[in-house]
């Protein structure tokens, strides 16, 4: 039977199940059964949307860089972030990825004009009084390792914090980090793939 969960992945926590170095794991949250695997990963140090599952076609199918799809993360930056700097990570910076130089495809990158309606973090993000923070919304279509935090370091402006929020349909919505919902087999694979079923 295959089975499909939404979940908040909370800050420092590691996107497996088998702990590494002392690091709590998706284990410590999420009572899933043993077959249950993440699709994809967040970094450690990021937190947000992450799709839990036995169902390997899923997988093939959000992993094949083949099927590219939306992911929507919302990122607070340091600094007030610039027309110029949003201009260049959606046009496409060069960051490293393995050693070699890659160039970002294009991709959407807007402010947001107010503070989203997100869960306090612990422990809270470093605050400096004279440095001003923004927020801004990344739609990506690709999933290098660490892209978003890379990208905005290149435009000038490092990441704070990184939440993921959306894949194609599905949102991490009213849930909090740690918490999770099941959904039904049609009802995920219509939020996801809903487009290429017309």
């Amino acid at each position: 039977m295959h089975q499909y969960y939404v979940i908040y992945k909370p800050f420092q926590v590691l996107s497996q199940f088998t702990s590494q170095e002392g690091k709590k794991t998706l284990k410590d949250f999420f009572p899933v059964p043993a077959d249950v695997y993440p699709v994809g990963r967040l970094d450690f140090d990021s937190e947000g949307l992450l799709i839990l599952t036995n169902d390997t076609a899923l997988n093939h199918r959000l992993l094949n860089p083949r099927f590219a799809h939306d992911r929507e993360y919302w990122v607070q930056v340091e600094g007030a972030i610039t027309a110029r700097a949003l201009h260049q990570l959606e046009t496409g910076v060069t960051i490293a990825i393995d050693g070699k130089s890659y160039r970002t495809k294009p991709c959407t990158a807007t402010a947001m004009t107010a503070d989203p309606p997100v869960p306090q973090r612990f422990p809270p993000i470093r605050y400096r009084a004279q440095i001003p923070t923004s927020w801004i919304k990344m739609i990506l279509r690709e999933g290098k390792n660490r892209q978003v935090r890379k990208m905005t370091a290149q435009a000038g402006f490092p990441t704070l914090r990184l939440i993921r929020y959306r894949i194609e349909g599905i949102t991490v919505g009213e849930l909090n980090p740690g918490e999770m919902k099941s959904l039904k087999k049609a009802d995920i694979y219509s939020l996801l793939f809903a487009e290429r079923n017309h």
